[in-house]
């Protein structure tokens, strides 16, 4: 059994280690190629644990992952992505946390041809003592000219004792490329919920439909989004 690991190692830096030694060992990721110009779609609804998928796309394919993730106690989604030329790689990803819970996504996209694109939406909302994490690494083989990659990570925070965590990669070795990453940590807006409860909406729902839309577009043109949409939903009730 190999070793578990440790925070030197920069992807697993905010894991919860205690948690993860009684999952360890992980199971192999789920592997998936996507011939070239077909698509796949993906809905993942993670309530705890490791869930791990690795993709390949082929040239023109098109891919669309869309993903929940939430836990009593640790819960961590892994995602890599190797884009051939021309291909498209979209992610979807909403993460809530409570109590002492850690959620982590973490992603690895690799742009090994020329002209793919790939775009990285994910939201975060931590409270109590929680800790919402997200590592994401875009990467740009030589030769790949015309990639467009963009990550656009942003957290609220509805407790002062909670962590967000933030790391948007990028490692190029082509000319003539677009990548971009933004990241943004912050808490509910109080002009925004003073705005509702003068309208005569109580506070715990003005929240919620704060927070439902900082995460709704998250899941824009998923494969359930319903589903996907309600489940958050539910969740981000229990967590206020």
């Amino acid at each position: 059994m190999s070793d578990l690991p440790t925070r030197k190692a920069e992807e697993w830096r905010y894991a919860d280690l205690a948690a993860l030694e009684k999952l360890w060992p992980l199971p192999d990721a789920e592997t998936i190629t996507v011939p070239a110009g077909e698509e796949f779609a993906r809905a993942i609804l993670n309530k705890g644990g490791v869930v791990r998928l690795s993709l390949v796309l082929e040239a023109g394919a098109k891919a669309a992952v869309h993903v929940l993730n939430t836990a009593d106690t640790y819960a961590r989604i892994e995602i890599e992505a190797t884009l051939h030329e021309g291909a498209d790689f979209q992610l979807g990803g909403v993460q809530l946390s409570s109590g002492d819970q850690t959620a982590e996504i973490v992603t690895t996209v690799r742009h090994i041809e020329p002209n793919a694109t790939s775009h990285q939406m994910i939201r975060s909302v931590a409270g109590g003592t929680s800790t919402a994490s997200v590592l994401g690494k875009v990467y740009v083989a030589k030769g790949a000219d015309g990639t467009d990659g963009e990550q656009s990570v942003r957290a609220m925070l509805l407790d002062r004792t909670a962590q967000a965590n933030a790391r948007p990669e990028l490692e190029i070795y082509a000319d003539d490329v677009k990548c971009a990453h933004g990241c943004a940590i912050g808490e509910l807006d109080a002009n925004g919920l003073f705005y509702l409860a003068a309208r005569g909406i109580e506070p715990a729902r003005a929240k919620a439909l704060m927070l439902q839309a900082f995460i709704a577009e998250a899941f824009d043109g998923a494969a359930e989004e319903d589903n996907l949409q309600a489940a958050a939903q539910a969740a981000l009730e229990a967590l206020l």
